[in-house]
């Protein structure tokens, strides 16, 4: 019997969630170092619950058919998704979660938290219930936890924040109001990405090196520091010096990759006054500061000759 024959229509709840970037921040923010985390509405994720006679079926690009099938590679969801259930004392059958994403996975998007959060605020909308942003954020984590071994929970708070955010760990979490309009370009190197093993290449080294590493790391909170009061001060110039300086430090502890590097590179040839990785690295994508809103324009287009998989130009102002 196919799915599509049983669904009771009448029985349907939706729920979304954006993308994010890190915009400084990465891997030090694990060892106790200041992250900065923007919100990225250009793409993101859709889930819709229906009540469907039979199992619990999970239809997404990745996989189509019953949970209990699904490949270890979705296990995350999977129990964010029992979890889930069990909180809100919903039966675990009669229901079909369609998961719609234009969010890449594997580039440092934030794409299991987006699908943990759409998931999971769809299943409290089918429920009729309320749910509470550190519901949000637990049930989220059990996904990212599958996905990313040791996560900094920095994904799922900036894909519930309306503004970009200060996250430092076992610390309140504090919102910064940007001062002037940063014109930015993401751009996507093709190559998926690998946080959990980024993160163990971080912990290997630190374990060979200590001081040399450790001091990588506090540098790349130093310039974190700095880049708030760029944002906060709308200095330009200043963020893209400091982007190209956290690139460096990145760069030094390995991991970051010939994809990246061609892309920031050419980002910079072309006139960015700044570019980086962003997310865990070794692959994914980079993120490169413009000059204003027509260079990120131009930026945009030849990343895209240049042979960028997919490009983004975005503003990121006060609202």
């Amino acid at each position: 019997m196919s799915v599509e024959k049983v669904t009771i229509s009448e029985k349907m709840a939706t729920g979304v969630a954006h993308s994010k970037l890190i915009l400084v921040g990465e891997h030090a923010v694990v060892h106790g170092q200041p992250a900065i985390a923007i919100p990225f509405p250009l793409i993101g994720v859709e889930s819709i619950v229906e009540r469907v006679i039979g199992n619990v079926y999970l239809d997404s690009s990745l996989y189509q058919g019953p949970m209990e099938s699904a490949p270890k590679s979705l296990a995350g969801i999977v129990n964010t998704i029992k979890q889930t259930l069990k909180i809100l004392k919903i039966p675990y059958r009669d229901l079909l979660i369609r998961i719609q994403s234009s969010i890449p996975p594997g580039k440092g998007l934030g794409s299991s938290a987006s699908v943990a959060i759409a998931v999971v605020k769809s299943l409290f909308m089918y429920s009729d219930k309320e749910y509470t942003n550190e519901q949000l954020l637990q049930l989220a984590n059990i996904s990212e936890t599958f996905a990313h071994g040791a996560p900094s929970g920095i994904d799922p708070l900036t894909i519930t924040s309306p503004s970009p955010i200060w996250y430092k760990k076992e610390e309140p979490i504090d919102y910064i109001q940007p001062t002037g309009e940063f014109y930015f370009v993401v751009a996507d190197s093709g190559r998926m990405a690998d946080t959990k093993t980024a993160i163990d290449t971080v912990t290997s080294l630190l374990k060979l090196a200590p001081k040399k590493v450790y001091g990588k790391i506090e540098r790349i909170g130093d310039i974190t520091y700095q880049v708030r009061e760029a944002l906060e001060k709308s200095s330009k110039q200043l963020l893209g010096t400091l982007l190209n300086e956290a690139q460096k430090e990145l760069e030094a502890i390995g991991v970051s990759d010939s994809s990246l590097n061609k892309l920031i590179h050419f980002a910079r040839q072309e006139g960015a006054l700044g570019a980086k990785l962003t997310g865990g690295g070794n692959g994914g994508c980079i993120i490169a500061l413009a000059r204003n809103e027509i260079h990120s324009m131009q930026l945009s287009e030849k990343l895209k000759q240049f042979g960028a998989q997919a490009v983004w130009p975005f503003v990121l102002k006060n609202e």
